[in-house]
């Protein structure tokens, strides 16, 4: 659960941060030893939905958003992912390509792993492939629970989990009463909730009538996240 307002927020997180961190020492050492450091700047593509993965990523350092664009241009953001995650693993395992794209929200820093040094680690390590089977089944289970958001809620609810979320993905510490702001695009929020941009500044005002939410530019801080787990109908 997070903090004291009864949002239980590792259903919503794939938690792949942990993968890294529980290993032997060794395996540790030895994934150091060949990870690649990259920056990208705010707005560059990490990897591309469609092409193949030459490794895998760990987010170092910032945000970054996946997303899947569809028929008609129109672009659908999956995840936003936070320091300490690990992006493009299912897609290496599968031998398959990427299916979505990951863009840098801001400047960030990644170490990279090349495909053939991950492998041959995961041949070796029980406890990474304990790992990351637990991983996937865990983010099967998150993507599932968004979608069942998307399909039973409304726009209204939606905003109020989303920003439930976002709050856990953008505070700075681990205080319950930690205030926390938001910086995102409002075109980049309405394609979390799948909602045309005046939808979501509706209700985003909505919020801010009610004393939930304060704005600036597009910075949105939360004032009173036990609303928000109330209005969202978890």
């Amino acid at each position: 659960m997070s903090e004291s307002i009864g949002f239980p927020i590792d259903d919503y997180h794939f938690k792949s941060h942990s993968i890294f961190e529980e290993l032997p020492k060794e395996d540790q050492n030895f994934i150091k030893s060949v990870m690649l450091l990259k920056k990208y700047s705010k707005g560059d593509m990490v990897f591309i939905e469609g092409s193949y993965p030459s490794g895998i990523f760990y987010l170092i350092e910032g945000k970054i958003k996946k997303f899947k664009v569809d028929k008609d241009g129109r672009e659908h953001i999956i995840y936003i992912c936070n320091t300490g995650e690990l992006l493009g693993y299912p897609a290496l395992l599968s031998e398959e390509t990427f299916s979505d794209s990951a863009m840098a929200l801001e400047d960030i820093k990644v170490g990279f792993i090349p495909g053939n040094k991950f492998l041959e680690l995961l041949e070796k390590s029980k406890v990474l492939s304990s790992k990351l089977l637990k991983n996937l089944s865990h983010e099967f289970a998150v993507l599932e629970n968004n979608i069942l958001s998307i399909a039973h809620k409304t726009v209204r609810e939606r905003l109020a989990l989303t920003l439930l979320i976002l709050r856990d993905k953008f505070k700075a510490s681990e205080k319950p009463n930690e205030i926390v702001e938001i910086t995102l695009t409002r075109e980049d929020l309405a394609n979390i909730l799948g909602t045309a941009v005046e939808t979501l500044v509706r209700f985003l005002r909505e919020f801010k009538n009610e004393d939930i939410i304060e704005t600036k530019g597009r910075t949105i801080r939360i004032l009173k996240a036990h609303k928000l787990v109330e209005i969202a109908n978890i």
